[in-house]
């Protein structure tokens, strides 16, 4: 599935010397947070903040539509206290994992007569850290010790809304579409099961364009 970014990747340098002749290529950054959490860990619930950033080329084609690629650090993860009633030294969380990516989205973007933006597109995503608390206690989990995937490929839906002149509010989400982690749990009764890990993450950032044209907002 990773191949289908090479192709958005492909498609994007092939369209990039025509945008560029006719509308120019626009620059934004974008930083925020990640809520995000692991699907199959036997964890709920987007508890897990991380940073999200990203330097962003924008490239206009026809009128209201535009590719962007991204060069992206982003942080995702897991969390969860320990149950209420559980007598443990509480000053850790039960489940603590961070796993920080870089990536580069691809994204197809359309604006609605100057006001609302969204796009559809691919990340392809490498996993350079990890970090992972277990009962209070650090796992001998690396990055080179082969339990999570290297790579990681996610789709995304992308909203961006105006907030002030060339300041914009931006929410995303975002799914692994492949498997990052199988792994395997054990209970006290002995009985054993195992479960795919897929990463899930919504983010929420501040999205800024450096050289957005005056009329854009006219569509």
């Amino acid at each position: 599935m990773r191949y289908l970014a090479y192709i958005f990747i492909t498609i994007l340098i092939v369209l990039a010397p025509q945008t560029a002749s006719t509308q120019g290529i626009q620059g934004a950054i974008a930083f925020g947070t990640n809520l995000s959490q692991v699907d199959g860990d036997e964890v709920v619930g987007f508890k897990k903040f991380g940073i999200n950033a990203s330097a962003i080329a924008i490239m206009p084609f026809k009128k209201r539509w535009a590719i962007s690629i991204e060069a992206s650090f982003s942080q995702k993860g897991a969390y969860e206290k320990y149950p209420r009633n559980y007598q443990a030294d509480k000053l850790y969380p039960y489940y603590n994992l961070r796993l920080n990516y870089a990536e580069v989205p691809v994204l197809l973007h359309f604006t609605d007569k100057g006001f609302l933006t969204a796009g559809l597109g691919l990340s392809w995503g490498r996993l350079v850290g990890v970090k992972e608390i277990e009962w209070g206690k650090q796992t001998d989990l690396s990055l080179y010790s082969g339990d999570y995937a290297r790579n990681d490929l996610n789709g995304i839906f992308d909203l961006r809304i105006p907030i002030y002149k060339k300041l914009k509010f931006n929410f995303r989400y975002s799914y692994s579409f492949m498997v990052i982690r199988n792994r395997t749990y054990t209970n006290i009764a002995g009985d054993t099961w195992t479960r795919k890990q897929y990463n899930n993450i919504l983010t929420f950032r501040i999205y800024y364009i450096f050289n957005e044209p005056k009329n854009a907002d006219n569509g």
